[in-house]
């Protein structure tokens, strides 16, 4: 339980370290829908992970109602089955919708009217996988068993069906490489100056 709690504080630190009306603990508190939605997502994965059938059965019932409710009011759904890494930010109200089976990296940006999806048909089948400090824009629709490496941005409005390697930029549809300058100005995070793995991507960029 005390894991939850850390990574429920690393999502409201990412909401403070952005600034504007979020970067003040009421505001992140009181007036941040994707925090709200982070945080049950946060709790619903806890119990998805419970070793007790009984017991992991009759709460996910519970938070099943919380996620649907969450859902409405801020037009967010993120199962309690994804696997997010810490220090997610989901920049404007919603809609966004995440497959079950999606997974993100740690510091990643999700804005509004997104899509993380399934296709079950093709080379391509499955559910996208989303690498470190990625960025998705505005409208984006992600589709199918694809690999975005980290540091990547993906332009408001892409449709994106193929894997791209790390720092890719891409945009329009179908998704095409724009550049490999990466997401670095936009993903912003405590300490990030010393965070070496983003030191070394960087070092990396085009």
């Amino acid at each position: 339980m005390l894991k939850v709690f850390e990574l429920i504080y690393s999502d409201y630190r990412r909401y403070r370290a952005t600034g504007g009306n979020q970067g003040s603990f009421l505001g992140v508190l009181l007036l941040s829908q994707g925090f709200w939605a982070s945080c049950v997502y946060r709790f619903s994965h806890q119990v998805v992970q419970i070793k007790i059938p009984i017991l992991r059965r009759s709460l996910r019932i519970i938070f099943l109602f919380i996620e649907k409710w969450i859902e409405i009011i801020t037009g967010i759904r993120i199962p309690g089955e994804c696997r997010i890494g810490r220090s997610l930010y989901i920049g404007h109200f919603g809609p966004i919708i995440l497959n079950d089976q999606a997974i993100l990296g740690d510091n990643c940006n999700l804005s509004q009217g997104i899509t993380l999806g399934v296709s079950h048909r093709g080379e391509n089948a499955g559910t996208p996988v989303i690498g470190d400090r990625v960025y998705i824009g505005p409208n984006a629709v992600l589709l199918g068993g694809i690999v975005i490496g980290s540091d990547s941005a993906i332009g408001a409005g892409a449709v994106v069906t193929k894997s791209f390697a790390e720092r890719s930029v891409v945009a329009g549809n179908p998704a095409c490489l724009l550049s490999q300058a990466g997401s670095f100005e936009m993903v912003r995070y405590d300490r990030m100056e010393n965070d070496l793995a983003r030191q070394a991507s960087l070092e990396l960029r085009e």
